[in-house]
Order: structure tokens, then C-alpha cells, then sequence
């Protein structure tokens, strides 16, 4: 993936922010930032760039492939929601 325009590191920004506020128990801030976004697009947009960015973080630092990274991550997901994990898995 290319590097965020200034206005899509905005919203990674803006994410990365709604996360430390529910991390930190601060609800209203989170709600805040939340409704900040210029639209659902935009939300959709900066929550996918800074999972990827996170997960490339993690990727980097454990040396795993990217698929090896999501399909641990789907894993974790269904075990959290009490599911089964996917097939395949």
C-alpha cells in the first residue's frame, strides 16, 4: 500500500484516537472523536489504514507473513466471540 495522502493520515489519526480514549475509559472522548469523522467512508477508510499499519508494525517486528498474521488474528477473533474457529484454519 502507498503512504496516506495528509487527509487519510488524518483519519489513521483520528482512529489510532478513538482506541486510546476507549483504552484509557474515556468514553465521551472516543464518542467525540467518533462523530468527528466526515462520514461513514471516511470512518471505513481510517480504521482499515491503521489496522494495516498496525499489522505491518507487528508483521515487521515478528518476522510473520501477512496471511500467517490474519489467519492468527481470525483465530483469536472466533475464540474471543466463542465460536468455531473458520474452516480451513
Amino acid at each position: 500500500m502507498s503512504a496516506p495522502t495528509p487527509a487519510a493520515a488524518e483519519l489513521v489519526q483520528r482512529a489510532a484516537g478513538v482506541i486510546a480514549a476507549t483504552h484509557r475509559g474515556d468514553l465521551a472522548g472516543a464518542e467525540e472523536l467518533l462523530a468527528a469523522f466526515p462520514g461513514e467512508q471516511a470512518k471505513t477508510l481510517g480504521f482499515y489504514l491503521l489496522a494495516d499499519l498496525a499489522l505491518g508494525l507487528v508483521r515487521a517486528g515478528s518476522g510473520q507473513s501477512m496471511d500467517d498474521l490474519v489467519r492468527e488474528l481470525s483465530l483469536l477473533v472466533a475464540v474471543t466471540a466463542g465460536q468455531p474457529p473458520p474452516a480451513g484454519s
